[in-house]
């Protein structure tokens, strides 16, 4: 991990993440927690790295995301240079992938 990001407030957060228990929990801590646009973009770059996984071109994930090529290009340097936190994810979750959700079926242009 980044030790910049590393401290007593990132922890706190990872824990209260770490506590939730539903669904439900996660739509109202992360309501709380993040603007719309910050939720939105945050989820928008996991379905980025699901497709990136997937070896998707750009411009697919571009007409499919809305996501730009800098943030796209920044999601790959992650998934190529970065600790495999993205990967390790989309296997803890591959029966949610499995069960028919597409990697950008809910990330549309423009929302």
């Amino acid at each position: 991990m980044n030790e910049n990001i590393r401290g007593s407030s990132v922890e706190f957060l990872f824990h209260a993440i770490l506590a939730l228990e539903t669904m439900e929990d996660c739509y109202d801590f992360f309501e709380d927690l993040c603007t719309v646009q910050e939720l939105k973009a945050i989820s928008q770059r996991i379905v980025v790295a699901k497709m990136l996984s997937e070896k998707r071109v750009y411009s697919d994930i571009v007409r499919e995301t809305g996501a730009s090529t800098a943030t796209i290009s920044r999601v790959n340097r992650s998934l190529i240079y970065g600790s495999d936190g993205y990967m390790r994810i989309f296997e803890r979750t591959a029966q949610f992938w499995k069960s028919g959700a597409d990697a950008g079926e809910d990330v549309v242009a423009g929302e």
